[in-house]
């Protein structure tokens, strides 16, 4: 059956709920100046000048546990949109999306229904959450199969890794959750929580992470929707109980102790976890700040640059690669012996870095004067090849030319012999010149050798003395036309 418990509640609880503290034993006296300041701080802390009545309270964390109709198609509508926001990289639509997501009431629901010991509420609000993580990753997945855009963005990767960070953020996120539930003017508290929390761009990578079968990312994303939800449910469950609501008891005492055994095992079974992922969490972001504090002030040395560096928390490692002038192995011993000043004494140091600058411009050098001898030898061969080459043809031109020179001037020799011939066998001829010409027929294309003579005569020749000439010319010159042009 269902009662209203009031419960007994601390004197701070109670200056947080409204509830009168218990009188001091020395109210009779003048109260001091550090009890004054302690009652202005708690009337100021208060929680009950603005909070909702219980019943309303109850109703709206109820109401917010359902997920069906109106609840499921948001849902889905935030997952692609803050799958649509991590593909093209735009943190306001990532923004915008967790704004409408209705993922925080059904982790709330659970921190509120284990507070009141409502295990049936704890149930729903379970299977409610259970079904909108199913829902999101399926809608999501489906929104990265397709989506012809897979790179993987600066937005997608945050989401790869929890921090402490991301605890503290889901701790005091959820405290602030449950506070702006419990008030009775709603405000954007809820809203905002659900922004900073950002239960949303988790799922959508642990998405991305099936699309593309990349496991790493599917665990690191899902992990991290793991720890925001358990704390914001941790916090809902403290701060529900410092405000008391009712809650259920139960008639019989024994069987109310067996539930109140019950409830606090699994606040404890919840507890464990989280806090030891807290720890290794916190553990692993006090490696990472004594390893970078450690390459920042070891490695700040002449010449040296550090290019990148590598902090593995869990195989305790830093890995550091240097450009510039390289160190040596006492330097690095040195650096070596330092790192128990940074709490890293347990840790390995792997240093990577270029060779000497020196070795590198001899090597340098090297294969300048390598190249550039193979370059003088390929060029002296293209060149007395191709001299050679020229020279060759060069002397087949000078040995033509000079054939035909010899020729020409055999010609002439021939020529002025059958010159001197013709005018010593007919004395009225003054002058003989001969030259060989070429003459084509109509419809030949093949040229006949012509002998043309041309001479100067004391008194015209006559006709028969022409036909000698022609005929002595022919039978002399072995030709087979012979033209005489006389001139006077």
């Amino acid at each position: 059956m269902w009662t209203v418990g009031e419960g007994i509640q601390a004197e701070f609880c109670g200056s947080l709920t409204g509830k009168p503290m218990k009188p001091s034993s020395k109210s009779s006296k003048p109260a001091g100046v550090l009890q004054q300041v302690r009652h202005l701080l708690f009337s100021q802390f208060r929680l009950d000048d603005d909070q909702a009545d219980y019943t309303q309270i109850d109703s709206s964390i109820r109401s917010g546990v359902r997920m069906r109709g109106t609840n499921l198609w948001v849902l889905m509508f935030a997952i692609l949109v803050a799958s649509i926001g991590l593909n093209v990289n735009s943190t306001a639509v990532i923004i915008g999306a967790m704004l409408i997501s209705p993922l925080m009431g059904p982790i709330m629901g659970v921190g509120y229904g284990v507070a009141i010991y409502d295990f049936e509420l704890v149930r729903r609000a379970l299977k409610a959450l259970g079904m909108a993580i199913l829902i999101s990753l399926i809608a999501s997945t489906l929104y990265f199969t397709v989506t012809p855009l897979s790179e993987a963005g600066s937005e997608l990767l945050a989401r790869t890794s929890p921090t402490i960070w991301d605890v503290l953020i889901a701790l005091f996120g959820g405290l602030a959750g449950i506070i702006g539930a419990t008030r009775a003017e709603k405000n954007n508290t809820v809203p905002g929580v659900a922004i900073a929390t950002a239960l949303m761009p988790p799922l959508c990578t642990a998405s991305y992470g099936i699309a593309t079968g990349n496991i790493y990312y599917f665990l690191g994303a899902f992990y991290l929707f793991f720890i925001n939800a358990m704390f914001i449910a941790i916090a809902t469950f403290l701060m529900v109980t410092v405000i008391n609501p009712p809650h259920r008891q139960f008639v019989d005492a024994k069987v109310e102790a067996r539930v109140k055994r019950i409830v606090g095992m699994l606040a404890i079974a919840t507890l464990v976890p989280s806090v030891y992922l807290a720890v290794n969490l916190v553990s692993e972001e006090v490696f990472k700040s004594n390893a970078n504090k450690f390459v920042r002030q070891e490695f700040l040395l002449p010449n040296v640059h550090v290019a990148d560096t590598q902090f593995d928390a869990r195989n305790k490692e830093v890995e550091v690669s240097l450009i510039g002038s390289p160190l040596n192995a006492a330097q690095l011993a040195q650096i070596k012996e330092r790192m128990p000043i940074y709490q890293l004494g347990q840790a390995q140091l792997r240093v990577h870095q270029s060779r000497d600058a020196s070795d590198e411009v001899v090597s340098l050098k090297a294969t300048l004067n390598h190249d550039l001898s193979s370059l003088r030898t390929n060029l002296l061969n293209d060149l007395y090849k191709n001299t050679q080459t020229q020279l060759i043809e060069k002397d087949t031109q000078i040995t033509a030319m000079q054939s035909r020179i010899k020729s020409f001037e055999g010609v002439q020799g021939e020529q002025r012999q059958i010159a001197q011939e013709l005018m010593a066998q007919y004395p009225q001829l003054q002058t003989a010149a001969l030259s060989v010409m070429q003459s084509w027929s109509a419809g030949s294309d093949k040229p006949q050798p012509v002998l043309v003579v041309r001479v100067t005569t004391k008194k015209m020749l006559k006709a028969p003395e022409r036909r000698q000439i022609v005929a002595w010319l022919k039978v002399r010159a072995k030709v087979d036309q012979v033209s005489v042009l006389e001139d006077r």
